[in-house]
């Protein structure tokens, strides 16, 4: 049989990190078993619905390049895809249970049904419902319904079939947790839309999802989600729901709080491959306390793994149950070897510059040093200090436009350097720099500071810092022979004479 999983988000919001990270188990775990993965709309809850939440969901999914098979704007075999458009499959799954017996039509009103909570509450009861519309005869039903008055479906909790105990791919063997649902559970809503619990349950047998990897806020539900299988007599498929994540201080990370959205993300120069790598080991990249010699070990929290690694790496048993802090550090570690790993490429480096190319000209609408073949040198220039690519403006605006020598910063560089010193070094080096017959590499311009630097009785650091003034105004960034790589010999010169004039 062919896997077959499903990333089902609902279309209240805009795609967030927990989404993300269930929407790239549901595909590392269908292309490891050469299988495939639906992006299925959970549509039923009207009241919520965001305008656009649909094609923010595509945009992240694409952005992260994780490319469901069939879904919206992808036909295939198991659509529709929305689950607004499927109400007729749910209605006609909702009968089989009336039929059977193991589901009732409830004609009380929201004020009654508040009323009985509120009434069951103060005898100490744990239900939370009397389940009088149970007890209404078939004609009864029968005459509510012609007279045209509002129900909902309501599965029968006293009458449910035996079934095997409920069993996860990441939590294990699960203990009954049926003291916690509600009475008589809601299958069908007044407006004849299905609850998620009915709805995904159907779903995920109609189209014929093998595996269930959803978020642990629906571990709860489970049990729900089992009887209505047993109920039904369907198959059931299996279960994996992975641990919440948290805010760096511990709370839940929730779309409607924090720093969480996707495609903030990316507005802001992350890689994508280094998000997914980041989420991918939180929960992942957990080794426990005494793993057996049989037992499959997890990646370490911070390990460099390229999609193609992930597949090839992951597995559920090696996956944790308690819940992980997603620790922005940790992207930042990530991100920048993910960009090193790039720039050890021409392909990679390009890929790159192309980009950056929007955050320098946003940054230096004026500046005439954008192409590319110039900020791949740039980029170069900054490896190892680059986090995410939208840093390049702050980290190296001498690049693109001249210094200014005016600054506070340069000008208590200045300060601190003697105007004899620093006359003598500059005019030492553009000297050397005119009479250049190598040419002009980073490595030869280390060694021509070097020999200049021997000439003067001064230290490296105090002859570095003078160039450094002349050339950057700034007090940190690439290696001198690097920024002097950069900027060529006509641009290094201009910039060694202005800041002696």
């Amino acid at each position: 049989m062919t896997t077959l999983l499903r990333f089902a988000p609902s279309p209240t919001g805009a795609l967030h990190l927990g989404g993300l990270r269930t929407a790239l188990y549901n595909y590392l775990y269908a292309r490891k078993t050469a299988g495939k993965w639906i992006l299925r709309i959970e549509d039923t809850d009207r009241t919520r619905a965001v305008p656009g939440a649909v094609e923010g969901i595509q945009s992240a999914l694409a952005w992260a390049g994780l490319d469901y098979d069939y879904g919206p704007g992808k036909p295939g075999p198991h659509g529709p895809y929305f689950q607004s458009e499927r109400l007729d499959i749910y209605h006609s799954y909702a009968h089989k249970l009336l039929d059977s017996g193991h589901a009732y039509r409830c004609f009380c009103s929201a004020n009654k049904l508040a009323a009985t909570r509120e009434k069951l509450a103060r005898t100490g009861s744990n239900s939370t419902y009397d389940k009088s519309c149970l007890h209404l005869t078939e004609e009864e039903v029968a005459r509510k319904v012609r007279a045209g008055e509002k129900f909902i479906v309501r599965l029968n909790d006293g009458r449910l079939p035996v079934r095997p105990p409920g069993y996860d791919l990441v939590f294990k063997n699960l203990k009954d947790a049926h003291a916690s649902l509600p009475t008589d559970p809601v299958l069908l809503k007044s407006d004849s839309f299905p609850t998620y619990h009915l709805a995904s349950v159907v779903d995920d047998y109609e189209m014929g999802i093998t595996h269930v990897v959803r978020g642990e806020e629906w571990l709860p539900s489970l049990p729900l989600h089992l009887d209505l299988y047993a109920c039904l007599n369907l198959p059931m498929p299996h279960f994996a729901h992975l641990p919440i994540l948290l805010n760096p201080d511990g709370t839940k990370m929730s779309k409607r709080k924090g720093d969480v959205h996707v495609l903030d993300y990316q507005k802001r120069g992350w890689e994508s491959s280094a998000v997914l790598n980041w989420l991918a080991l939180a929960g992942w990249g957990v080794q426990e306390a005494s793993p057996s010699s049989s037992q499959k070990h997890a990646p370490d929290s911070t390990t460099l793994m390229s999609m193609e690694e992930m597949i090839q790496n992951f597995d559920f048993s090696v996956l944790t149950h308690r819940r992980s802090v997603l620790d922005p550090a940790k992207l930042e570690y990530i991100n920048k070897h993910h960009l090193m790993r790039l720039m050890a490429t021409p392909e990679g480096l390009r890929t790159l510059a192309e980009r950056a190319q929007p955050y320098v000209k946003e940054a230096f609408p004026e500046s005439s040093y954008v192409d590319l073949e110039y900020l791949e040198k740039v980029i170069s220039a900054l490896q190892g200090r680059t986090t995410k690519l939208s840093d390049i403006p702050t980290l190296g605006p001498f690049f693109f436009v001249e210094p200014d020598y005016s600054s506070p910063e340069a000008q208590k560089m200045r300060q601190s350097l003697s105007d004899e010193k620093y006359t003598a070094v500059v005019e030492g080096l553009s000297a050397r720099l005119r009479d250049m017959q190598t040419a002009w590499e980073a490595a030869t311009l280390s060694h021509i500071l070097h020999d200049e630097n021997a000439k003067t009785s001064l230290k490296q650091k105090e002859y570095m810092t003078i160039l450094r003034h002349a050339l950057t105004g700034i007090k940190t960034g690439p290696s001198v022979a690097d920024i002097l790589y950069v900027l060529g010999l006509e641009r290094s010169l201009q910039r060694l004479q202005a800041s002696t004039s």
